[in-house]
């Protein structure tokens, strides 16, 4: 019965249309009413929730992914990529999922991804002669990688979901082989449907051009050299390494770059601090909402009853996958994250699945969430960019969708994916 009154009011109030992070607290409020637990302890929960020194990586990264977006470093990228590969055959689409792997690796952010690289690429290749929804699927289905890479802000959410007991630094560096196997997946598509609709090769860039472009993009890249380089070494730490990210996007954007103009500080500041108001108070939120989950042995009981289920580590997490899948196009990322990784990491870890290594699982389960609807926030980006139907968007992504759920199978069923390089370099 206690789990049937905090979750039951947590999904009448998500029925009800009640913002994600009030239903939370709504429900902990409710939770804590029926088990008899005292508000002030709520209070402190809520509080706590939020004083955690790792927290501060999420707005640094946040400030340095938006000063890069709107900077102008989004553009030397997807030229710098037009040098790598613009040149073969279905080239603009390998430039786009190349792009977003470069931006990806620098903002963290799929809607970041999403907006930076789709407003120049979607209307770059339907000029090229790429149909509108083809151009929209690629760019959202490549912007799922860059929720994996570091610096991913959703790493750090389940790093904090998880109680702090999985290192931000193993699952930044863990992210690298899913990503880089979700960029080649979509890539061998792209040149699949290029070879198939015979799509347009792009020209050879001049050389004296493809080095000043090379050199005009590599001031963006130095943020991914600075961000690992520095986690890596040990000169700082991942929250640390948000903070020097900023400062050097803001030299590069404001002093290098110069195509932001000072005066749009403010504005970009202003929607930077309201996108993590959102965020701050979701997981203050959730914070309370677990701790009253686990008063009421709500994840011990999930455990059990998975436990019934099989005893084959297999199956169970092809039953997770499934439950992720769906729940992720019902709900955001980020709610989930806080929501179901004290629910399900007991369960793995009844099954010696590595936390680092369900991590990514999630990460990947999630992401594919982000561009399906019902609630599919990427997905209505990247239409809203292509000026396209999300029906038409989503009948160009069903083999982009096959493609990301083999990824996905590779990383739930091959753990050295995520864990060969964090074993190896950390």
């Amino acid at each position: 019965m206690d789990a049937v009154v905090l979750l039951g009011s947590f999904i009448v109030l998500i029925l009800l249309r009640v913002p994600v992070a009030y239903s939370l607290g709504l429900a902990t409020l409710a939770g804590a009413w029926w088990i008899d637990i005292p508000l002030h302890a709520v209070m402190i929960q809520i509080a706590g929730g939020v004083n955690k020194f790792s927290l501060l990586a999420i707005p640094f990264f946040v400030l340095a992914g938006a000063i890069m977006a709107e900077g102008g470093m989004a553009r030397r990228l997807v030229a710098f990529a037009g040098v790598l590969v613009g040149f073969v055959r279905g080239g603009l689409s390998l430039v786009n999922i190349t792009a977003s792997t470069f931006f990806g690796a620098i903002s963290g952010s799929s809607l970041a991804d999403t907006a930076s690289v789709g407003s120049v690429l979607i209307p770059e290749m339907e000029k090229k002669g790429y149909p509108r929804e083809f151009s929209t699927a690629v760019t959202v289905s490549g912007s799922v990688q860059a929720l994996l890479t570091p610096p991913s802000h959703n790493s750090v959410i389940y790093s904090l979901a998880a109680g702090g007991t999985v290192s931000i630094s193993a699952l930044f560096v863990a992210g690298i082989g899913p990503g880089l196997l979700l960029s080649t997946a979509m890539a061998t598509l792209c040149l699949l449907f290029a070879r198939k609709r015979n799509y347009p090769k792009g020209e050879v860039v001049p050389l004296r051009q493809a080095l000043k472009i090379c050199v005009e993009a590599l001031w963006g890249l130095m943020t991914m050299v600075i961000i690992l380089g520095g986690i890596l070494s040990g000169v700082f730490t991942a929250t640390e390494s948000a903070a020097v990210a900023v400062v050097w996007a803001f030299f590069v954007t404001m002093f290098i770059y110069r195509d932001y103009k000072w005066r749009e500080l403010p504005k970009m500041l202003h929607r930077t601090v309201r996108t993590l108001s959102i965020v701050m108070i979701l997981i203050a939120f959730a914070a309370s909402f677990g701790y009253i989950m686990t008063l009421m042995q709500i994840p011990a009981k999930i455990t059990t009853l998975f436990l019934t289920l099989s005893d084959n580590r297999y199956v169970i997490l092809l039953c997770i996958n499934f439950m992720l899948l769906v729940l992720g196009t019902l709900m955001d990322m980020a709610p989930l994250i806080l929501i179901l990784t004290p629910i399900l990491l007991p369960v793995v870890t009844s099954f010696d699945v590595d936390p680092v290594h369900f991590g990514m699982i999630m990460l990947v389960n999630l992401g594919i969430g982000l561009i399906t609807p019902p609630v599919g926030a990427v997905l209505f980006v990247g239409a809203a960019i292509g000026k396209v139907s999300i029906e038409s968007t989503v009948k160009a992504l069903l083999p982009f969708y096959a493609a990301l759920f083999a990824v996905l199978m590779a990383v739930t069923y091959i753990p050295m994916i995520s864990l060969w390089l964090p074993s190896v370099v950390l």
